[in-house]
């Protein structure tokens, strides 16, 4: 087996007197894409939440690499090595392309943003030529200058995959990196998270597209009404009845 990287341990989660979490026991293996699937509501994005100290677990705990994460903010998460891609991109809409990624880069730094003027963080060579590198990696450099309220929704999720990859993450959290977009954007996405596991970058990826999900998995984890119902290789869950039942109501994968 290889080295654990994230170790989900009897974590629970509820609001109110809905359980969104039961007992979830996750391990997520270096250099792995692990898959997250379940029907809406199943908890795979509470899951993301608990494991990047958006939210906290009302019991048990997440580990990663040797590091205890429950009860740090994101922030100290986010230092630890531990990227995260949100439902809806997370960017800045009043910068360019290319100063978003500035910003995430600088983030990275121990804060090193904190300590000059907000315009003069656009005046560094070094910086500036580290994300250029990276918007070519995502297939944006091109509109490096553009504004990002001007960017197309697949434009954005790369935009924002690139400000994640800049801080070199040891491990990728995906919350439905392919949402809203058109075949051609979701094929594209594909691509690129291809390339990125090819140098060995630990992910794990919830997503409702099972193209997606079947493209890129080496292991897929199902949740149902905040339970783990199933786990196993991309085929294990193609043929697995009760993965069918709950996710598709009893039709194949």
């Amino acid at each position: 087996m290889e080295d654990i990287v994230l170790n989900v341990s009897d974590v629970n989660k509820s609001f109110g007197g809905l359980r969104a979490l039961s007992n979830i026991n996750l391990q997520i293996e270096q250099g792995r894409t692990h898959a997250v699937i379940g029907p809406n509501g199943a908890g795979k994005s509470t899951l993301l939440n608990v494991c990047v100290g958006r939210l906290p677990p009302d019991t048990g705990s997440v580990v990663f690499d040797g590091q205890v994460l429950t009860g740090r903010q994101p922030y100290e998460i986010n230092q630890l090595g531990v990227a995260r891609v949100f439902q809806t991109p997370d960017i800045f809409l009043d910068l360019t392309v290319v100063q978003n990624v500035e910003i995430a880069a600088l983030a990275k730094r121990d804060g090193a943003f904190k300590f000059r003027p907000f315009k003069s963080m656009f005046k560094d060579r070094e910086l500036t030529g580290e994300a250029e590198h990276m918007l070519e990696d995502v297939g944006l450099l091109r509109m490096k200058d553009e504004h990002t309220g001007n960017l197309s929704r697949g434009d954005k999720r790369r935009l924002e995959l690139a400000m994640c990859l800049i801080q070199h993450p040891r491990l990728l959290l995906l919350d439905e990196p392919t949402a809203g977009m058109s075949r051609h954007d979701t094929n594209r996405t594909i691509d690129l998270l291809k390339r990125i596991k090819e140098r060995g970058m630990t992910k794990v990826i919830i997503e409702h597209d099972m193209h997606v999900v079947f493209s890129l998995a080496d292991w897929i984890t199902v949740l149902a009404q905040g339970t783990i119902i199933a786990e196993g290789t991309p085929d294990d869950i193609r043929g697995n009845p009760k993965v069918q039942e709950a996710y598709l109501g009893g039709a194949h994968l």
